[in-house]
């Protein structure tokens, strides 16, 4: 078995990549620019036969023969995604695109890793996959918005008109070890914040809502759905709901209990609220996420305080 892992020295695709490598039988080609990834996060793996590495861009075609294609190709957090729009939405278009030709022409299954940010600030609560979306075509994120949208739309057209085996994943947030820490996610900002001693940025009141997959958890559900026969879309994240403010308070506790918050404006089209329905998944999959937040939380904040380089008195 010949799997092909797109982005996959960044956080999730690292972590799925040493699943996959679990198994002897197989061997795992990973594919990155390195715009958002680390070699770093493949370092075991590297002097592995079964294992290699091609820094490409998937905007451009590639050539091999594979059986299964994961598709996490995409800078997936706002400010890196947004610094440079027309790359973003080249990759989500284009990338996808050549993805589905080399499936097409290997015979293989792809699994699309696509996203929450498809539902945009949604009007329904939790959004289950038959939710179309409130998304502003039109705004800084709708680069990667509707870029994955459009990801959805080619992978249903390459199974309707080619008969491409094709499996769809909206990822909701997801948070753990190989994160980068200033990639301008709300985990790692207050994270990092609380390590480095800082007061925590809170956007707007707080009182949006997010919902935090372990990426064990997540992975496990990225590889039931790419063996099943479902296509999908499937909702892959944690139900539990929580505010961000609420977030803050606990990374406080867990980190350094005498620091605050300080507040900025939110960011244009911030969603409200995100809270997937696993119904799918459950049912589907048999999938669902068991790691609690705590736990997780404490796990991230390890990772993070062996990379960050925080003043002598406070690695002390």
């Amino acid at each position: 078995m010949h799997h092909l892992v797109t982005g996959g020295a960044g956080f999730i695709g690292s972590h799925l990549i040493d699943r996959l490598m679990a198994d002897p039988a197989v061997q795992v080609t990973c594919v990155d620019n390195l715009y958002t990834g680390s070699i770093e996060n493949l370092d075991r793996w590297l002097d592995d036969r079964r294992f290699h590495f091609l820094e490409a861009d998937v905007s451009d075609c590639l050539s091999m023969q594979v059986d299964q294609i994961w598709h996490l190709a995409c800078p997936a957090s706002p400010p890196h995604y947004q610094s440079d729009p027309i790359a973003t939405a080249r990759t989500c278009v284009l990338g996808t695109l050549n993805m589905l030709e080399l499936a097409h022409r290997s015979k293989a299954r792809v699994l699309l890793a696509s996203t929450s940010e498809v539902y945009g600030d949604p009007l329904v609560v939790p959004q289950p996959e038959t939710y179309l979306g409130n998304v502003n075509s039109i705004g800084p994120r709708a680069c990667y918005d509707e870029g994955k949208r459009m990801a959805e739309t080619l992978c249903f057209d390459y199974a309707r008109c080619h008969r491409v085996s094709i499996a769809v994943a909206r990822i909701f947030n997801t948070y753990g070890p190989r994160m980068n820490p200033d990639d301008g996610r709300v985990v790692t900002n207050f994270i990092a914040q609380a390590l480095r001693g800082e007061p925590l940025t809170l956007y707007g009141d707080g009182m949006q809502t997010r919902s935090f997959c372990y990426v064990d958890d997540l992975v496990d559900g990225l590889i039931a759905l790419m063996n099943s026969r479902s296509q999908g879309p499937v909702n892959l994240g944690n139900p539990q709901e929580i505010t961000v403010a609420t977030l803050a308070r606990r990374v406080i506790e867990m980190v350094n209990p005498s620091l605050h918050v300080v507040h900025q404006q939110r960011p244009q089209d911030d969603p409200e609220r995100r809270k997937p329905d696993i119904t799918r998944a459950q049912s589907w999959l048999d999938w669902r996420p068991s790691v609690p937040l705590k736990s997780g939380l404490e796990r991230t904040i390890d990772h993070l305080s062996s990379v960050l380089e925080l003043p002598t008195s406070m690695a002390a």
